[in-house]
């Protein structure tokens, strides 16, 4: 039996329930229209399944669907017998919980054998609030119907939430510049995506950053005069110059231009709660709020301005949550927040310390959540080893420390060029952990990908994907964050950075080895889902390929290794891959998402390569 998430617990019995001559569900009448529907979409499983409300012959009833008390509301027991299976939930959500357990194994059936195993299931999840967040803004808006396909999935693996993380991707009505040309969502879009959402028993929690991460607003000049540094600042990370501030002025004007926008945005979403967000705030001190901040300090004048937000999402009737990455740094100004507010604890490396954050938010008697990441962003082929350590140590510490949530953050910095398919891993690892946490130490990872994401159909699809998101591995590096491969494929190939001069020539061909072999590990496939799939990794293992050749290339000549004419060839080459790989993303990009944001994308992938020798 292979279930995902796991059951909390599952007792295999004496026999099998024949399935031949049993074609009805029959559910109790005080349920509603969506648990018919769900039970209803049991006849895509095994044909000729039929949904009663009624009393039937006994010998017909696939599956009965009561009431019963003492279950929590989302826990559920089915239990199978060699004359039926009876499900049995407290409320609704229970219902379909179990619903979704139930459909995984009718499909085992179907796969395999006219029977079901008798067994006993009694099951609920360790987290009450299990979400993932879905990086709508740097620079993928997806498709209405890669939405409603990856909700679909979410709902297999039984998560309740779904965030929407928007900077500039609404479109405000007063706001036309600042989302032109990004594809945004309407208003009809985000209605139709509620209703699908709520059908499978997931919120749609509203999510706009409200504070810092504004660039998208404060680079046109009707917005500057809310930047807390207007004509720009220096990122305290890259050292990099920006020509446009990032983070709204904590001042009074930007409190009614949130308001105006929430004003807007809010109405549409029915659940109560709302995501500020509020993290990176990189310039805060450095501009308008420089005195004030120097009186009473940085932190205290970014907590001041984020209850005046809450205060402002309450207006609304809105419950805030808000990233707590700023509070944290000085755990002494937890006492002074609103425990109103519902506090987001992010961390993406392996070693991120979940622990001491959830203690500090427990002492503090603040409601949290812990959320890790897919791991997929800045690293084109994913970084699953981290990433699965990460969804499990924040499973782990928020069960300790009494968290109210999990949320599976999955980001699209500098671009957005992972595909989809590299962030399945982390979705299947975070509804696993989040529903069992220690049920999800030795799961089969492959296997469940097989089931949730390609209905059984491609293991060596599955193979090469956790292949390739392993492959960073190989090498150990000190890069958080990121990995070699993202950084040598936006590498313009002037001067070798350190990241990569420690990167050995024979270790360089392993990889290269490695990326060369992988595609040809994939049973080619004409079916349209499964055959995109394959194109996209094929597509990230030639990104990481042609980040490595170029590489390769700058040491060949820059030790004299090659000739003049010799190196024209192979940087001729080279910018033919670059021409072929662009030209694939766009397609591959339009397969799944809207057009907004491709040309941003786009422009990382144009590194301007050397006309010839990179040593002069």
């Amino acid at each position: 039996m292979h279930l995902y998430p796991p059951p909390k617990q599952l007792t295999l019995t004496d026999g099998r329930l024949r399935l031949s001559g049993r074609a009805w569900v029959q559910l109790n009448p005080s349920l509603g229209h969506r648990i018919a529907k769900a039970a209803s979409r049991l006849a895509q499983i095994r044909p000729g399944i039929g949904v009663s409300y009624g009393q039937g012959l006994a010998s017909q009833c696939l599956l009965n669907v009561q009431p019963k008390s003492g279950l929590g509301p989302e826990g559920y027991q089915l239990v199978i017998t060699n004359t039926g299976a009876k499900l049995r939930y407290a409320e609704e959500a229970g219902a379909f919980r179990g619903l979704a357990t139930f459909a995984q194994i009718l499909k085992q059936a179907a796969q395999r054998s006219g029977s079901i195993a008798c067994l006993k299931i009694v099951d609920q999840p360790d987290f009450d609030h299990r979400g993932v967040m879905l990086d709508i803004s740097r620079c993928k808006v997806p498709t209405l119907g890669t939405l409603k396909g990856l909700i679909d999935q979410l709902a297999q693996l039984k998560f309740n939430q779904l965030q929407l993380y928007t900077e500039h991707t609404f479109a405000f009505a007063n706001h036309a510049q600042v989302w032109q040309h990004a594809s945004p969502l309407t208003t009809a879009d985000l209605l139709e995506i509620q209703q699908y959402c709520q059908d499978r028993f997931i919120d749609l929690v509203p999510n706009l950053n409200s504070f810092g991460h504004f660039e998208r607003w404060l680079r046109h000049p009707t917005y500057q005069p809310l930047a807390e540094c207007p004509d720009g600042f220096v990122h305290p990370l890259t050292g990099q110059r920006s020509p446009w501030g990032s983070t709204l002025k904590p001042n009074r004007a930007s409190l009614s231009f949130l308001e105006g926008l929430y004003n807007e945005y809010l109405p549409l979403f029915q659940d109560a709660r709302f995501n500020i967000g509020g993290d990176e705030p990189w310039e805060l001190g450095h501009g308008a709020s420089r005195a004030r901040c120097t009186r009473q300090g940085t932190t205290a004048v970014y907590v001041d301005f984020l209850a005046k937000i809450q205060t402002l999402a309450r207006k609304f009737d809105r419950q805030p949550m808000f990233w707590s990455d700023i509070v944290l740094k000085d755990p002494s100004c937890l006492k002074t927040l609103s425990r109103e507010a519902t506090a987001l604890i992010w961390g993406y490396e392996h070693d991120h310390p979940f622990e001491t954050e959830c203690e500090h938010l427990a002492k503090a008697r603040l409601p949290f959540y812990v959320c890790p990441g897919t791991a997929s962003w800045n690293a084109i082929a994913g970084r699953l080893g981290n990433a699965t350590t990460n969804l499990k140590s924040a499973a782990s510490a928020g069960l300790k420390f009494g968290a109210e949530g999990y949320l599976v953050t999955d980001w699209g910095d500098h671009g957005h060029h992972q595909y989809l398919p590299l962030s399945y891993p982390g979705f299947l690892l975070g509804g696993c952990n989040s529903w069992n946490q220690r049920g999800s130490a030795a799961l089969n990872l492959a296997d469940g990908l097989n089931r949730i994401f390609f209905d059984n159909q491609a293991s060596s699809t599955v193979r090469a994907l956790i292949q390739l998101g392993h492959l960073s591995e190989r090498v150990p590096t000190q890069l958080r964050n990121a990995t070699v491969f993202n950084r040598a494929l936006f590498w313009n190939m002037k001067h070798e950075p350190s990241v990569l001069a420690a990167i050995t020539d024979a270790e360089l061909q392993v990889w290269l080895d490695a990326l060369t072999a992988l595609p040809l590990q994939m049973t080619p496939s004409k079916a349209p889902g499964l055959e995109l799939v394959q194109r996209e990794l094929r597509q990230a293992a030639a990104l990481c390929q042609h980040g490595l050749e170029k590489l390769q290339l700058k040491r060949l000549a820059t030790a004299g290794i090659l000739s003049p004419a010799k190196q024209r060839i192979r940087f001729n080459r080279l910018k033919q891959s670059q021409s072929s790989l662009i030209d694939e993303h766009q397609a591959l990009w339009l397969s799944r998402n809207r057009l907004g944001g491709l040309k941003e994308s786009v422009a990382h992938l144009a590194v301007r390569l050397p006309a010839a020798r990179p040593n002069h």
